[in-house]
């Protein structure tokens, strides 16, 4: 029998805020020493009080301004009341029916609702040698310097059909988090997290018999047309890409082998087995009812009116879809050109900026100098920022003197051998590459009479090549022309130096 997929995320993103949610405690989840950033708040110690996070509200409302959510005017917090010793309080502050954000689409998936909690404590598990210490049995231990960090959580409806639109979701996401500012979203450090609810019902309509009998109970109840979604699994916190897109699909597999096998998909909760591709069952799903919501006592509701939205909403950078269609239409750039600047919001100012200074010093640049600024900053300039595990920031290259580099190479006035040691030496003084070049001597050597006289030399060393090339073998050529750039140390002009070559040997063309 033929299947359908029917595919929802819910993606948990620890937010950038100085402070915890409701606490004053700092806020920095990638902190090792266990148990530093704590407070009586984030511990649940009897008798304490939350205050809300601010900035942690206005950016949840940032989000939904991005995605265009609605904004209703008045939210609230609830008690999602569940026992794990992750949690200190035996209950989580969340948002249960009146979130920051209703709806919103994004990467053509609708989106249900995004709403703000706070993060669970971090359970430590050792046995042996763990923790530094000989241990007699295995032992759990907890971590409360994530426990408060301000988290959003994003609903889409199950509108994702494939592992594929699964993972496209997830990436837009996380690069709308970091264009806004929000959250670094980096899942390999826990920082974005990917929960997949996934069913699969039978495809009704096809001219397989056992769909054709399941149209026709459907239609015999009312539901023609209308098929019934299958039961819905849950597999929880997957942290990369790559999981996501295995989880998803090995999940949408093992129902189908369960209806197939004539057994019943039931409504579970189930973890990611990285290491054995599989999910695993972790325990039955809850419904929202078994959590027992209730508005949080200690905290009045929001009135998002007394916000300054109007700031907020000026506030909202370009956004990642609004940048990849400008830079298409803009500077004539392929799908994967962009991608590869969009993907880096900072990588993408450069490329601008660089763009700017070549135009305002120089000239515009032409669709050579375009593909000459994109592959010396995708390769050789990301290249020495990987090297020396720079940031864009800290680069001492400016976008100035990188639009000097481009022009120089466009004007054949360096190689490329020299572009990329005048780059190395950029990004080891800060100087513009003119000063390099005239303090190294790098500049390109074009004179033809001067390549002449040394092409003569090489010509009387080399019989062999020259009449190889005589007979027609071109590679002969490329020998003549790499033994004179072995001589000028990389700094002839090649096209110059064969054109000279062929003069030399009767073949000019």
């Amino acid at each position: 029998m033929l299947y359908i997929p029917t595919i929802g995320l819910e993606v948990h993103a620890e937010l950038k805020t100085r402070t915890k949610m409701f606490c004053d405690s700092l806020n920095d989840s990638l902190e090792r020493r266990p148990n530093v950033n704590i407070c009586p708040i984030c511990t649940g110690h009897p008798g304490t009080l939350p205050v809300v996070n601010r900035s942690a509200v206005e950016s949840i409302i940032r989000v939904g301004m991005a995605v265009g959510g609605d904004l209703p005017m008045v939210s609230k917090f609830d008690r999602k009341n569940y026992f794990y010793p992750d949690i200190p309080k035996a209950y989580q502050i969340s948002q249960y029916d009146l979130p920051l954000v209703f709806g919103g689409v994004l990467n053509g998936v609708r989106l249900t609702r995004v709403h703000l909690e706070e993060d669970t404590a971090r359970l430590q598990h050792a046995d042996g040698d763990g923790f530094g210490a000989k241990l007699e049995r295995r032992v759990s231990l907890v971590d409360f310097n994530r426990a408060g960090v301000p988290l959003m959580e994003l609903v889409t409806e199950p509108d994702i059909k494939n592992a594929d639109e699964a993972v496209a979701f997830a990436k837009e996401l996380q690069l709308l988090l970091r264009y806004l500012g929000v959250s670094d979203a980096d899942m390999e450090k826990g920082q974005m997290r990917v929960e997949a609810n996934v069913s699969i019902r039978p495809e009704v309509g096809s001219k397989n018999e056992d769909s054709k009998l399941l149209e026709k109970s459907f239609a015999a109840i009312g539901l023609e047309g209308k098929p019934v979604l299958g039961t819905k699994v849950e597999v929880k916190n997957i942290n990369s890409f790559k999981a996501v897109y295995g989880a998803i699909q090995y999940e949408l597999k093992r129902q189908a082998e369960v209806l197939e096998g004539g057994g019943k998909v039931i409504q579970e909760t189930r973890g990611w087995d990285d290491v054995n591709q599989v999910t695993v069952g972790q325990r039955i799903k809850e419904s929202a009812h078994d959590y027992r919501y209730f508005p949080e006592p200690d905290l009045p509701p929001l009135d998002l009116s007394r916000l300054d939205l109007k700031a907020l909403k000026i506030s909202l950078p370009e956004l990642p879809w609004e940048k990849r269609a400008r830079f298409l239409k803009e500077f004539g750039l392929s799908a994967t050109e962009t991608e590869s600047l969009i993907q880096d919001r900072r990588a993408a100012q450069f490329f601008e900026e660089a763009f700017s200074e070549f135009k305002l010093e120089h000239r515009t640049p032409g669709s050579r100098e375009i593909k000459l600024l994109i592959n010396y900053l995708n390769t050789d300039l990301r290249g020495l920022l990987t090297e020396k595990a720079s940031s864009w920031d800290d680069s001492k290259i400016s976008p100035e003197h990188f639009a000097d580099l481009i022009v120089l190479i466009s004007e054949n006035k360096i190689t490329s051998r020299s572009a990329k040691d005048i780059l190395r030496r950029m990004s080891e003084s800060g100087l513009d590459p003119y000063a390099i070049l005239q303090t190294e001597g790098l500049e390109q050597v074009s004179d033809a009479e001067v390549l002449r006289g040394m092409a003569m030399g090489i010509v009387a060393a080399h019989p062999q090549p020259v009449a190889d090339f005589k007979k027609g073998k071109e590679n002969a050529l490329q020998f003549l022309v790499g033994k004179a750039m072995a001589e000028l140390k990389g700094k002839g002009n090649p096209a110059v130096l064969q054109k000279v070559f062929r003069e030399l040997l009767g073949q000019e063309k």
